[in-house]
């Protein structure tokens, strides 16, 4: 088949076959929130082959206003253009039925019943639950920095920020606006599509609530909530978020060991946990409890991450601020309640860029990679990509994949 001519006007070819190859290239147009080719999707509504050689492509969107409508419209013209000609295509954007996205959901779902639990006892996807036993420690950080460095490994990787009154992992991660304003997940009927950082997949409550009618920032309001509503926000995060095929599913957990971490346990039994504290001893016995609960609800503990560590001084000398030894002190505790030891998985040292990354919404392992911080954070998430999966034995890393 004759493709356009070095004028950018479509040469002369067999509408069958134009047409044909026009599809064959919208293969290559992923839906950026669903994270699917376009094509499987049946995105896909039409493609009109003119006597000239133009075609026009219709497009069906999921719902009236996608937020990713402007993306799809330029990728879906750029992949047509590859094949008849700069300026030849058209996109014509429409919008699904009801029954259309009742198909898709239906598809997505590979015919699981709505509202049911992927990543419970018996799923592919590991789920590693990131607990403290108080707030302050960086726990967010670190579990937003360590979602990022397995996503950069070649994982499908999903966040679910479970801190419901605490919640930061939206700006952590960069989906914040100067408002204040966290993205918004798509509604596809009862699916909930989550908005995509960094290559991980996030859901938060900080993505539903509004500005305070006092004019304050969205990210300031409060959510004060008891624990059924606790329970029901992490079960509808679990079963209505549409996260797709995970390797790894991370779950930052509100400090302390109160409702989420004991639903935590109830809806994810399977859920493995890593303990971060902070380098003094009084912090040690704090984070010990939240890795008790963890043990008490079936649940697995594969490693305590030490935080705000040594800070390396320009001599090189190193100033521990904060103390020393925590984080083996808890390790050794919490290895007494296992057959294996609990290893300290790393020590992340106290980084100006890694709290610069968090203000940003850039993490510190994307931005400074070579930062003592982002250097640590790395070294938990080999750890833990190297760790055998449950099923099979089957392995967490891009070997296997």
């Amino acid at each position: 088949m004759a493709a356009a001519d070095a004028a950018g006007t479509p040469a002369t070819a067999d509408p069958a076959a134009l047409e044909t190859a026009v599809r064959a290239a919208l293969t290559s147009v992923i839906d950026p929130e669903i994270r699917k080719p376009i094509t499987e999707l049946d995105m896909v509504d039409r493609v009109v082959v003119g006597d000239d050689g133009r075609v026009e492509v219709g497009i069906r969107l999921t719902i009236v206003g996608c937020p990713a409508s402007d993306r799809i419209e330029r990728d879906v013209r750029q992949a047509a253009e590859t094949v008849v000609g700069d300026g030849n295509a058209v996109v014509v954007l429409g919008v699904m039925t009801p029954e259309q996205r009742a198909a898709l959901t239906e598809r997505l779902r590979g015919g699981k019943a709505a509202r049911g639990n992927p990543f419970g006892p018996g799923s592919l996807t590991r789920v590693i639950a990131v607990t403290s036993g108080k707030g302050g420690v960086g726990k967010s950080t670190i579990t937003a920095n360590l979602a990022v460095a397995l996503a950069a490994r070649g994982l499908s990787v999903g966040l679910v920020d479970a801190d419901v009154h605490g919640f930061s992992i939206p700006g952590l991660l960069g989906l914040v606006d100067d408002s204040g304003l966290a993205a918004r997940p798509t509604r596809v009927d009862e699916m909930i599509l989550p908005p995509v950082a960094h290559g991980v997949k996030v859901i938060s409550i900080g993505m539903f609530v509004e500005p305070s009618e006092a004019g304050g920032r969205a990210s300031s309001v409060a959510v004060a909530w008891r624990g059924p509503m606790l329970h029901r926000t992490l079960s509808q995060f679990l079963t209505d978020v549409y996260f797709g095929d995970l390797d790894v599913l991370l779950v930052d957990l509100p400090p302390g060991t109160g409702d989420v971490a004991i639903s935590l346990g109830q809806l994810l039994p399977n859920a493995e946990v890593v303990v971060v504290t902070t380098p003094q001893p009084a912090a040690a016995d704090v984070a010990e409890r939240s890795g008790v609960v963890a043990r008490q609800t079936g649940q697995k503990i594969v490693g305590v991450v030490e935080n705000m560590a040594g800070f390396a001084q320009p001599g090189g000398e190193i100033f521990d601020l904060f103390g020393a030894g925590g984080g083996a002190i808890v390790a050794e505790r919490l290895s007494a309640g296992q057959p294996a030891p609990v290893p300290l998985l790393a020590s992340v040292p106290l980084s100006v860029a890694l709290r610069r990354g968090g203000d940003d919404g850039m993490p510190v392992v994307l931005a400074e990679p070579d930062d003592p911080a982002a250097r640590a954070i790395e070294q938990v998430a080999a750890q833990l990509a190297a760790v055998p999966r449950s099923l099979a034995g089957r392995r967490l890393d891009v070997t296997v994949r």
